[in-house]
């Protein structure tokens, strides 16, 4: 019988930090998982080395479902960001095994491709509304058809949100230590509609338009700023309240018919069944490496198409390309699939992950190589070490800590 007799985890930083699963079989075969938590990375490597690497060895890398029941029941302690970041690793590394051992790709072993394609959504920001226009022309000459637009609110240029001062990839986990930035909800009430109102005068309506309220909002101001946003005709209005009280959202509903999307940070399908099953949201947003990987958020997705919500699942680039990979090959299998995340990595990411995925006008492919369709240089890996960086905390102008 085949058995996995290797687990180890490679923790690498090529333009950020990255933590990497390598599942090794007997017969050779080996399979990638993604173990990012961004600006916690170090607690999922040490959660897989010292208590999940270890129960691996042995086990016949075909038992998916065995597995993961295993990692998540046999624990006593249960979800929470690390426990199923690291339990979505092992998941993504036997898809990957399997898919290759069978010789297909990983959306084929998933009933194989429901489109053609996968609508994806790329990021557009600027330090204020006029260089925001000009990113969101650049991204339309690029191709893609949907695009969320986020600028700093005036006399709030540090808020998490904008790109970095490099004018490189956004990436808000920036230093060792946590930078501070000062948020007013008030400004921003004013500031978003005009900002995104500014986009349709330019640009019109021929493309999707998305925006990210980052969980900053109470219930009835984002109802308010959903009402104030309608004219625009969002594709949806993301994370507007903090995402812990699911019943916040039945407020939201009653005052605006902007579609919403949340669940980014949440890790299990407890964390959205209420928002789900009430139809309190549009899209659920949970991603393939902080929810438990490819076999648990298919079931969070099956439980949205039984409710009408579509999927829109977190890609950001604090995970990893074998994390965008495997959200892919779920997006071309699901019935309800509405929008994919896409930001893109860091070089030099790309000499430590060499991906066979596609991006052609607004589309996005997993490609037909076997497994996942991820290969990682460990050789490449070690000149990029691990770089301490914290995501930022944002403060009202009192001092007192707010939301992201």
């Amino acid at each position: 019988m085949t058995t996995i007799t290797e687990a180890r985890v490679i923790v690498t930083s090529p333009g950020r930090n990255y933590v990497t699963l390598k599942i090794t079989t007997s017969d050779g075969v080996v399979g990638w998982g993604d173990a990012t938590l961004n600006g916690r990375e170090l607690a999922v490597a040490a959660y897989l080395t010292d208590h999940v690497c270890p129960l691996l060895v042995g086990r016949d890398p075909a038992r998916i479902e065995d597995t993961w029941q295993l990692l998540y029941r046999g624990a006593y302690w249960r979800r929470g960001p690390v426990t199923m970041t690291a339990i979505a690793a092992v998941d993504m590394a036997l898809w990957d095994i399997k898919g290759k051992v069978a010789g297909l790709p990983v959306y084929q072993l998933l009933g194989g491709a429901a489109r053609n394609g996968v609508l994806v959504y790329c990021h557009a920001s600027g330090s204020d509304v006029a260089a925001l226009l000009d990113d969101v022309a650049r991204h339309l000459d690029q191709g893609y058809l949907a695009v969320r637009a986020q600028a700093a609110v005036p006399g709030l240029e540090g808020t998490y949100g904008v790109p970095a001062p490099d004018g490189k990839l956004y990436e808000p986990a920036s230093a060792a230590l946590p930078a501070e930035h000062l948020w007013d909800t008030g400004p921003y009430l004013r500031f978003a509609p005009e900002m995104l109102g500014a986009v349709r005068e330019r640009f019109g309506f021929g493309f999707h338009l998305l925006h990210d309220v980052h969980h900053r909002l109470s219930p009835i101001e984002a109802g308010r700023l959903g009402h104030d946003l309608e004219p625009h005709r969002l594709f949806w209005l993301e994370d507007p309240t903090p995402a812990e009280d699911q019943s916040a959202f039945r407020v939201i509903r009653q005052h605006t018919t902007t579609p919403l999307a949340v669940g980014e940070v949440f890790n299990s399908i407890w964390d959205c069944q209420q928002l789900i099953t009430e139809r309190l949201i549009d899209y659920i947003r949970t991603s393939v490496t902080h929810a438990g990987g490819i076999t648990h958020l298919r079931q969070i997705f099956s439980l949205a198409d039984l409710y009408g919500v579509r999927t829109g699942s977190h890609g950001p680039g604090d995970l990893s390309p074998v994390a965008m990979a495997a959200a892919l090959h779920v997006d071309m299998s699901v019935p309800n699939f509405g929008i994919q995340e896409y930001m893109g990595h860091r070089d030099p990411a790309g000499e430590v992950f060499r991906t066979t995925y596609t991006f052609a006008e607004g589309y996005m492919h997993p490609g037909d190589a076997p497994g996942l369709g991820v290969d990682v240089d460990e050789d490449a890996a070690v000149h990029f070490p691990y770089d301490p960086r914290q995501l930022p905390v944002n403060r009202r102008l009192d001092g007192s800590v707010h939301d992201w």
